[in-house]
């Protein structure tokens, strides 16, 4: 492929044991939307995120480049906020997607800079989370929201499914912002949205104080990466993250697109962004906004220095203080579990939580990730409030990312 051989290792193993998927036929998938999956990860530095032995086993990340690997696998170096540097790898065509595929990369993350200019990214990345409870239908008017702001601001977003519960909108830009200043504009932007909608979607940080669907502006922080276009995702269905356009967005079901179906849609459609990178625009009018709002910075994620303009980095529950936590543990199911004996023991507080009390973070630490469980309280009445118990489980686990 692409003039190259690339040898596939156990390409029968199962990747995906509900639909019986193989590493061949991840191989293959890659092969088949090339152009589209380039499109979005191509020319730029990418984080490894490996699953050897399928979803079902552990997975990790990796962001520097194997020792072992072809010559013509090009990489760059990339500095990260934590102040250590990597080797990172840069795809260029069909037969680095394969090689990817073989390492068991499910995903395709890459950072949203060129490999030839890494300090000004070229593109803008709305990660619309819907907090638990929430309903794809609400996520889809939020998509609308979103997209009638960046019209306003005569930015050209491209809609796609992320794979999971949610929707992302990618905006080019020109290259003539820092990291700091496209973050900047992200968070205008996601104020602007709560603002049109502010029952359905939040730009709140924290997640105890988040609602509806959730404008993340951090995913627009330097060394953030998100799944991109045609990313298969690690879910039992093997779905992808697929773009879409604008017309198809208010019907459609992010279950309809997967490892199998995508490869017979892009023949027939071909890469519906394909027009993505003649349309860059100006950031200009997002971070005029930022300043008419008057709001000033928001929290960073929590591995990233305290930023001088960033305010008292709390929780809010710190000050009222209804948040537990629960317990910490490698596997999310075992986390969870910890959550169902916590609900037994405290079945009276229990019954008065709702959806969005319960808050499962996925931690990333520095080479895999690990699953924390809190509960905010604010629903529950005081009398009813349990206190903070030892953690159930409590894995020590090393967080620094």
């Amino acid at each position: 492929m692409a003039g190259r051989e690339v040898a596939i290792s156990n390409p029968d193993k199962i990747l995906f044991p509900d639909a019986g998927h193989t590493k061949l036929d991840l191989v293959r998938y890659y092969l088949a939307v090339s152009e589209g999956a380039l499109r979005g990860a191509g020319g730029r530095p990418n984080m490894l995120v490996r699953y050897p032995d399928g979803i079902a086993g552990e997975h990790f990340y990796q962001k520097r480049a194997p020792r072992s690997r072809p010559p013509w696998i090009e990489v760059v170096e990339l500095r990260f906020p934590s102040g250590r540097a990597a080797q990172e790898v840069v795809p260029r065509d069909a037969a680095a997607l394969a090689w990817f595929a073989n390492l068991g990369c499910l995903e395709l993350h890459p950072h949203p800079v060129r490999a030839e200019d890494l300090e000004h990214p070229d593109e803008l990345r709305i990660d619309l989370d819907p907090v638990p409870g929430v309903t794809w239908p609400q996520v889809r008017e939020i998509t609308a929201v979103a997209r009638a702001v960046l019209e306003d601001f005569e930015l050209v977003g491209w809609p796609k499914t992320s794979g999971s519960r949610g929707m992302h909108i990618c905006v080019r830009l020109e290259k003539r912002w820092s990291f700091e200043e496209v973050r900047r504009g992200a968070l205008a932007l996601a104020r602007e949205v709560e603002r049109r909608a502010p029952k359905l979607a939040s730009s709140k940080w924290w997640k105890e104080e988040r609602r509806g669907v959730f404008v993340d502006y951090n995913q627009n922080a330097r060394d953030r990466t998100v799944a991109s276009a045609y990313s298969v995702r690690p879910v039992p269905d093997a779905r992808v993250s697929a773009p879409l356009r604008w017309d198809e967005v208010e019907h459609c079901d992010p279950g309809d697109f997967n490892l199998a179906t995508m490869p017979a849609r892009f023949r027939k459609l071909g890469d519906v962004h394909a027009p993505i990178d003649q349309n860059a625009g100006s950031l200009s009018g997002l971070l005029e906004l930022f300043e008419r709002q008057g709001l000033g910075d928001a929290p960073w994620p929590p591995h990233y220095r305290k930023q001088a303009s960033e305010p008292p980095r709390v929780r809010p529950s710190r000050r009222r203080k209804p948040l537990i936590e629960i317990g910490r543990a490698r596997r999310r199911a075992d986390a969870l579990a910890g959550l169902e004996r916590w609900k037994e023991r405290h079945a009276q507080a229990a019954a008065h939580l709702e959806p969005a009390d319960v808050l499962v973070d996925v931690m990333r630490g520095r080479y895999s990730t690990w699953t924390r469980i809190r509960v905010n309280l604010e629903h529950v009445p005081l009398e009813q409030r349990p206190a903070q118990e030892p953690l159930d489980p409590d894995e020590k686990i090393l967080s620094s990312s």
